[in-house]
């Protein structure tokens, strides 16, 4: 395995923890888009967990690049 392969899997699993973690909603119907909330704005430790999330898929979608550049 090479490095871009660890790197594939660790971003993974970090990013499937991530999203997990991150919160959209009090109620089922929220989380699935039934929400009265249309605008929200991100504050605190939730502005910073999506901000990781970006880069995480970034990281993951780059080191997929690279898998697929080595083949």
């Amino acid at each position: 395995m090479t490095i871009a392969n660890y790197v594939t899997l660790a971003s993974s699993v970090l990013l499937i923890i991530l999203i997990l973690v991150q919160t959209r909603g009090a109620s089922l119907g929220a989380g699935l888009g039934g929400g009265g909330e249309v605008n929200t704005v991100r504050r605190g430790s939730d502005k910073s967990l999506h901000n990781i999330t970006i880069f995480v898929v970034i990281v993951f979608s780059l080191s997929l690049m690279a898998n697929i550049i080595s083949l």
